[in-house]
Parts: C-alpha cells; structure tokens; sequence
C-alpha cells in the first residue's frame, strides 16, 4: 500500500498506466503518445505523477511541455497542486479536461500566476468516419524540402492562435526543428499554390485511439471560400486511412466558423477541455 497519496510513475507502473489512458482514450492523447515515445524512464520528456490512496493510482498529473492533469477529482486536485505548487512553472500551459484545469489553475495561480489568457471552454471533437464533403485533391503531405515553405504559415497561425510569436525566444530554431519534426513523419498536410501555402493542418499527437488535429490555416487572402473545409475533409480522410480510428481536435467555444467546419464534417463533442496559456 501506498503511505502517501501522490509518487512519480515509473517504468514498473506501465500497465496500470496504460489502463487510465485508456480510459481516456481521447482526452489523454498528447500524455499517451509522449509516453508511448519516450517511456517513463530517464529518456522521458516529462514527469509523470499519480494520485491514489491504494495500490494503484487513481488520476494522473503529466508535467512536461505542458501540465496535464487526468482523472482527477477534487482531492486529486488538491494534492497535485500541494505537490508542485512550489516548484518554478512548468512547461508552456495547463490543457486538459476542463473541469480538471481550471480546478487546477484556481489552487496554483498564486503560486504559478499571473496567466497570460485562459481559454474556459475549448469542445473536444471527434469523428471515426470519413466526411462526405468532397475533399480537396490538392492537399497533400508536406515534403522534406518543402519546409521552408511551411515554416512562414506555421508561425502565422501560432501567433494568430496563442498570442505570441514562436520565434521570439530563439529565433524560430526550436520552433523550426518541430515544423521538420511533423513533416518527416509525414503528419503535415497542406495545399501549396505557387510556392505559398493556402491552407495547412497537421496530426500534432497520434495513438491507437485518434490522431490529434492541431495547427489548422487557411491563408487570409484565401478565407470564407470553403477551403478549410475542403481541406479538413481531405485531412480527416488520410488520417482514418493511415494513422489512426478517430480524427480529435479541440477547439475554442468563440471561433464559431471553424467550429461550423467541423460540425459539416461530421465532428461530435466528446468532452470540453481548457487551455491557461503563461
């Protein structure tokens, strides 16, 4: 038995972690694929702790690029943030189930605060079948060599999307290095017309369960002309053929055109996640 109530996962603790991701199995994929990748070891990006007052834990905090909590109730909540509250912040954001992250948030942001924004309400989306809008037969996997040309449309979209621009702590390197990440594994899709990317998605986090969809754009010049949706459409199909059952994204409640896309394309609410950007 357990003689307190949170202790770092570790390697042992594989399977039973393995059961409460997948119990999860959409809300817990950015946590599932970092593990799936890097373990729980020395060679993790991440810490990851569980709550529990048996044998096994009963909710799940991932620290890493981003903190993370799952399954947790009030009191999972609370001694989670007695474990790190004292710790310098970690990672870039708190995302995960929304109950969970604001619940969270409200116990460590005199600690880890001020936020830079909260986003409260985010629908997490899901769709296991292929839309019956026709696809744009353009949007392709972006190539190896065809980075550069990426590059200019990923940072527009972040900085539209979190606030801040990606390259201003190091000159876009770190940044970089994910963009190429993405399109070696041939998780990037995009439409290029004339060397300029029109519009552009990739499959940020894949498991067996889904394959997450972040990072979707459409050029400013090329919007309200159905092309996000043609696109998607062409996405969410090559993601059921060759990368997972379910195509998942979330999305912020505000931004009613994309969330009408994805209503089009046959995405259904599953879950409402949150996001506190530092």
């Amino acid at each position: 038995m357990l003689t307190v109530p949170v202790r770092q996962l570790l390697e042992p603790d594989r399977a039973v972690v393995k059961r409460l991701l997948d119990a999860h199995p959409i809300a817990s994929a950015q946590v599932a694929e970092r593990i799936g990748a890097r373990g729980l070891g020395w060679r993790a990006d991440g810490r990851l702790f569980g709550y529990g007052t048996g044998r096994a834990p009963e909710a799940l905090l991932w620290c890493g690029g981003q903190v993370t909590p799952l399954g947790a109730d009030d009191k999972a909540i609370a001694a989670f943030a007695d474990l790190v509250s004292g710790w310098p912040r970690a990672g870039a954001s708190v995302v995960g189930s929304a109950e969970a992250v604001l619940a969270l948030w409200e116990k460590l942001r005199p600690s880890w605060g001020p936020e830079r924004t909260v986003r409260a309400e985010q629908p997490l989306l899901m769709v296991d079948r292929s839309p019956s809008r026709a696809a744009d037969p353009l949007v392709r996997p972006v190539r190896t060599d065809e980075v550069d040309v990426l590059f200019p449309a990923a940072v527009a979209m972040y900085t539209e999307e979190v606030g801040v621009s990606p390259v201003s702590d190091d000159g876009g390197r770190s940044y970089r290095v994910r963009v190429a990440e993405i399109v070696r594994s041939g998780r990037a899709f995009a439409r290029i017309l004339d060397g300029q990317v029109v519009f552009k998605a990739e499959l940020a986090v894949v498991t067996k369960h889904t394959a997450q969809v972040q990072g979707v754009w459409v050029h400013p010049e090329y919007r309200g002309r159905g092309i996000g949706s043609a696109g998607m459409a062409a996405v969410v199909r090559e993601a059921l053929r060759r990368f997972a059952p379910s195509v998942s994204l979330y999305v912020n409640a505000f931004n009613e055109p994309a969330r009408h896309v994805y209503d089009r394309l046959g995405f259904r609410r599953v879950g409402t996640f949150a996001t506190v950007l530092f």
